[in-house]
């Protein structure tokens, strides 16, 4: 929640306190505002409704201080040629080459009125130039280019291509149930479609992440005709060891199924898992642990599956390939994909 969100949250409730007291005094000492700071808002809120509570600023800007127009294109123009270039050496390079004086705050406060005052934005409005004008790329814009791919990876992107080509998986520990122990989830997420597999243990080893493959995840594609090429995990103990003795390597070797690594120390490179862990734990662990003692993993498995039933198959996804599609019906979607390079192979 914003600042201005919570402001205009005090504001209503404000309004709301006096109308269940039936008393603007009281409910003006309760909440430390004066009677007349509480018609004003009042007043407003019956015109406008929470935007009318908005905080105005009383700042207005000064036209006369900015910059001429034609030089204010300039600095436009230049952002959009020289993406990569911030905002101190864009004021030295215009006043060396075109002898356009204007600091490195101005040319900031121009890219904030053009919404320019980022890199990404600036490489997408170049984007929407040579589009627009079909002009030829400079070799410093494709190296802007060539940089923001680099820092995309960086981020952690993650390529995927249809559905089954990259899986992500993880551990995930869920808590110690009274009586059980301590209890694990292994999760399988496909990286494209967002199709999600879980299943609870009471221990987190080599054997426990090749069962989950074996017993859900496997069958499934093959249900749906799909091979599952590849899976992406952290160095953990239960995914990495010496091949020839490891279960999990030795599972993934007999399936023919290619095994990439997260860098080291860098867990954001498994996101997918990571988000996907958030979610489960926010709108099935926090929910169902309130609802319900369970005596047992297969008690708290069961609501699990029915969990992950909703979460595939009517849950809006809104991921970078499902576009608020559920995560079924993405993969349903793109199996022609899958097909096409099977064929093209």
């Amino acid at each position: 929640m914003t600042t201005e969100e919570k402001l205009i949250r005090n504001k209503v409730g404000l309004i709301e306190l006096a109308r269940h007291l039936g008393n603007v005094s009281d409910a003006c000492k309760v909440m430390g505002f004066s009677r007349d700071t509480f018609y004003r808002w009042k007043e407003a809120y019956e015109e406008g409704g929470e935007d009318a509570l908005k905080e105005l600023t009383r700042k207005k800007a000064n036209r006369k201080n900015r910059v001429p127009e034609s030089i204010e294109e300039a600095v436009v123009a230049y952002a959009i040629e020289f993406p990569a270039h911030g905002q101190v050496r864009a004021s030295n390079e215009l006043k060396l080459k075109q002898g356009i004086s204007v600091s490195g705050g101005g040319i900031r406060g121009i890219w904030l009125r053009h919404n320019l005052h980022t890199f990404k934005l600036r490489l997408k409005a170049l984007e929407e130039k040579v589009a627009e004008e079909g002009l030829i790329l400079t070799e410093s814009q494709l190296q802007a280019m060539e940089k923001a791919k680099e820092e995309k990876h960086a981020h952690g992107e993650i390529e995927t291509e249809h559905p089954g080509y990259l899986g992500s998986q993880d551990t995930f520990y869920v808590g110690n149930l009274k009586g059980v122990g301590r209890i694990y989830q292994q999760t399988f997420v496909d990286t494209y479609s967002k199709v999600a597999h879980c299943k609870l243990y009471n221990m987190k080893t080599a054997l426990t992440a090749a069962d989950i493959l074996n017993d859900r995840v496997l069958p499934f594609y093959e249900e749906q005709g799909l091979p599952v090429l590849r899976i992406l995990t952290d160095r953990g103990t239960e995914y990495c060891g010496q091949v020839e003795k490891h279960e999990y390597q030795l599972f993934l070797g007999l399936e023919d199924i290619d095994h990439t690594r997260t860098k080291a120390k860098s867990p954001q490179t498994n996101g997918i898992c990571e988000r996907f862990h958030k979610t489960v734990l926010d709108e099935f662990y926090k929910v169902a642990f309130r609802k319900k003692i369970y005596a047992s993993i297969e008690e708290l498995q069961l609501d699990l599956d029915s969990w992950l039933e909703y979460y595939n198959e009517e849950r809006t996804h809104q991921g970078k390939k499902c576009c608020g599609r559920t995560p079924i019906q993405t993969l349903l979607d793109a199996k022609g994909i899958a097909d096409q390079k099977r064929i093209a192979a």
